[in-house]
């Protein structure tokens, strides 16, 4: 099975499952897992989403082979190349677009578009020792769709510094920049990582929904039309009658009355 799937208290792991290839984003891979992410955004039992690679590799990024099989077409791979990149890309805004907070786990490596993968992911915990890279300029191909992602999580020198000399970074420098949110030895990084999404998945799920919508919404506005649009976020989520319970709740001292699902 190229991607594997395990539900539990409220979170969906999904495993890229093709190690021969260091999960390589196939046209497969990349089908599966939009897939399986389109399944989740309808499914109100799924509250939390880690993200993870088998073998020992996160994501190794793009199939270089499958890329190069493309140039037997008649126009050298153009129209095959185009809608690649552009199932990619639709990939990376559906991991933000689906309400469910998406926590990538890398281990090994995340290049190219694997780092764009964590870089897209709206939260990642990292086994120490991970090597992150969009390192396409060593084999003449500049990682331009990665670094939309990319430059979305870290500084502009940093990411440019990294995009122009194929540099790797480990996991103390992704985490001083900015594109993880911890690093944790190899053994406990599951256990973390499932930490993290639990201690998600206990928040009210209308909440963390109203939430990441409006997150990705208002950053891609001016700082005038992001209060402008986020006043009237609150008062959309003020006026949940499960948010009525939670304040009251907590002033009370009490613990909060949500239904399963909320």
């Amino acid at each position: 099975m190229l991607l594997k799937r395990s539900d539990t208290n409220g979170v969906a792991h999904l495993v890229m499952n093709a190690p021969e290839r260091l999960n390589a984003l196939s046209d497969a891979m990349l089908a599966a897992l939009h897939g399986a992410l389109d399944d989740i955004a309808a499914d109100e039992t799924v509250r939390v989403v880690i993200l993870s690679g088998a073998g020992k590799a996160f994501c190794a990024g793009h199939d270089l082979k499958e890329m190069q099989a493309g140039r037997v077409a008649d126009d050298g791979g153009a129209a095959y190349f185009a809608d690649l990149f552009a199932r990619c890309a639709a990939l990376m805004l559906r991991i933000q677009s689906i309400p469910q907070p998406v926590i990538a786990m890398p281990h090994g490596i995340a290049t190219a578009a694997g780092c764009q993968l964590v870089a897209s992911c709206d939260m990642a915990v990292a086994a120490d020792g991970t090597r992150f890279g969009v390192n396409g300029v060593n084999i003449g191909l500049f990682c331009s769709t990665p670094m939309v992602a990319l430059t979305r999580n870290i500084g502009r020198k940093a990411a440019f510094e990294m995009l122009t000399t194929g540099r790797f970074i480990n996991t103390n420098e992704a985490l001083a920049l900015g594109l993880i949110n911890r690093a944790m030895p190899h053994d406990k990084l599951e256990a973390a990582t499932h930490e993290l999404a639990q201690t998600v998945a206990e928040k009210l799920a209308s909440a963390v929904r109203i939430g990441k919508q409006a997150f990705y919404t208002q950053a891609a506005m001016t700082t005038a039309d992001a209060y402008d649009y986020t006043a009237a976020v609150m008062v959309t989520n003020m006026l949940n009658r499960d948010t009525d319970e939670g304040i009251s709740a907590f002033l009370e001292k009490r613990t909060p009355d949500w239904p399963r699902g909320s």
